[in-house]
């Protein structure tokens, strides 16, 4: 019954109104983890430039992306842990310095293997401040309506830079060099760096128990895997040899590390914190909402670009619309919870993002006359995802105590990070298969038409999960 009780509106004796310390905490954590944000999507437009500037091979291009992908997924759900027992700040900081030199480093490579050490070293730290950064934000503010605000925006700043970074990257490109796309991350890190010491306090339980190395090695070479497969996947299709093997080792691993978990005296993930339903259903809203936003933006930059011949930048800036749109969705979450209780949120978001995604179906089309309504869609389907991502987000680190926000961050970050890496292998499966190998503009139309139905139906799909398990939670 806690479960429950803890996501239906209840009356609150506690504050909601921020503190002066406590804004100035939001907003250092906020900042770094925009920064985060725009660091997943700034070298998208820019792989063109980079491989002519560093001697790419075409065909190494993705490496760029993979390199980071594997490192920030595999390693977030240990270092999530490992924040729980060494501290949250400590990690939080070493995590930002690492990410500052890294780029450093990456804007100065001068060839394809120290770029490609560079964006490994910033996944990583990706991996470390990101869980930590939303541990020190829910050990920071009571849970209540002030941890559910202050989720609120950073769901919407996290959204917001996702699309921020598409921008900014065609723009440093166009007016700089695609070096900026690394750069702009020093001065960021730094000043996070000199602020954060002054205002964060350090976070971590008393007693520290042993890490369980065995269930670190098992969960983080199982993602490794999994996300390798899923991005192989995309490339070279889900037919591909090497994909369904290294898909089939990741699930083999992630089986091995349940079996650890269930011996181990100090266990990486305790079994009780994956039986609570409020971490399943969670976590599997979240999945989805990471899923279908994220690839659609992947499909609309095909439609805008390929059909009808956009520029990157204009197509780039063309996603500030949806980048509002989660603006406003983190910014109302946190009301729209305190009104009608987690479940209502995530059922709320999920079907307005459905209904606004649905409607692009209307809107596609080889001419510009709907591009305006298209937007209007995209802006609408934005905030109800920021609904379902900031519902995710209480969710899966409500009636948890203190010292295993960490794990729960971890979790809710590595359901993010999956959640965005197989978005686009599976929707660019379709739009292959549909298609064909020589697409003209109207095949691309009708591939993209498809898949975007095939995402309407995911976010339903993920509709009618949240109110199952719900059900079966309340019960």
């Amino acid at each position: 019954m806690a479960t429950a009780e803890a996501t239906k509106p209840q009356p609150s004796t506690t504050a909601t109104k921020l503190t002066k310390r406590q804004r100035i905490v939001l907003l250092v954590l906020l900042v770094a983890q925009f920064m985060l944000a725009v660091d997943f999507s700034i070298l998208n437009v820019a792989l063109p430039a980079i491989g002519a500037g560093l001697g790419f091979p075409l065909g190494e291009l993705q490496w760029i992306g993979t390199a980071f992908a594997l490192s920030a997924a595999g390693f977030t759900l240990l270092f999530g842990r490992v924040a729980d027992l060494f501290g949250r700040r400590r990690l939080f900081l070493a995590g930002l310095a690492v990410l500052g030199v890294s780029s450093l480093v990456g804007g100065l490579a001068t060839g394809p293997g120290v770029l490609i050490a560079a964006r490994v070293a910033q996944g990583l730290a990706t991996a470390a401040v990101t869980p930590a950064g939303l541990a020190l934000l829910t050990t920071s503010f009571p849970e209540g309506p002030l941890r559910e605000r202050a989720l609120g925006l950073n769901g919407a700043l996290m959204s917001a830079g996702f699309t921020a970074g598409a921008v900014l990257g065609g723009v440093l490109t166009d007016l700089l060099s695609w070096r900026w796309a690394f750069f702009v991350n020093v001065p960021v890190a730094l000043g996070v760096l000199l602020a954060a010491p002054g205002v964060i306090r350090e976070s971590r339980p008393d007693v520290r128990p042993k890490l369980d190395l065995p269930g670190a090695l098992s969960v983080t070479l199982g993602l490794l895997a999994l996300v390798y497969g899923l991005t192989r996947a995309g490339l070279a299709g889900w037919a591909d040899p090497l994909a369904l093997g290294a898909l089939a080792l990741g699930a083999v691993l992630l089986l091995v590390f349940g079996a650890v978990e269930r011996r181990a005296a100090a266990p990486l993930v305790p079994l009780s914190v994956l039986r609570r339903r409020s971490v399943v259903w969670g976590n599997l809203a979240g999945l989805i909402a990471f899923l279908t936003e994220t690839s659609l933006v992947f499909l609309l930059t095909l439609y805008l670009q390929e059909v009808l011949d956009f520029s990157a930048l204009a197509a780039g800036l063309s996603f500030g619309v949806l980048g509002l749109g989660t603006v406003l969705g983190g910014a109302t979450a946190a009301r729209l919870i305190a009104a009608t209780g987690t479940r209502a949120t995530l059922v709320t978001g999920g079907l307005v993002q459905a209904a606004a995604t649905a409607a692009l179906l209307l809107l596609l089309g080889q001419g510009h006359s709907s591009l305006g309504l298209l937007l209007v869609a995209t802006f609408v389907g934005g905030v109800g995802n920021m609904f379902v991502i900031v519902g995710f987000m209480v969710t899966a680190t409500s009636g948890l105590p203190d010292r295993e926000q960490g794990l729960a961050t971890g979790l809710a970050t590595m359901t993010q990070q999956i959640g965005i890496t197989m978005g686009t292998p599976v929707m660019s499966a379709i739009v292959a298969a549909r298609a064909g190998a020589h697409p003209s503009a109207p095949a691309v139309l009708d591939g993209v038409a498809l898949a975007v139905l095939v995402n309407a139906a995911l976010v339903l799909v993920g509709v009618l999960a949240t109110g199952f398990l719900r059900r079966r939670t309340d019960s």
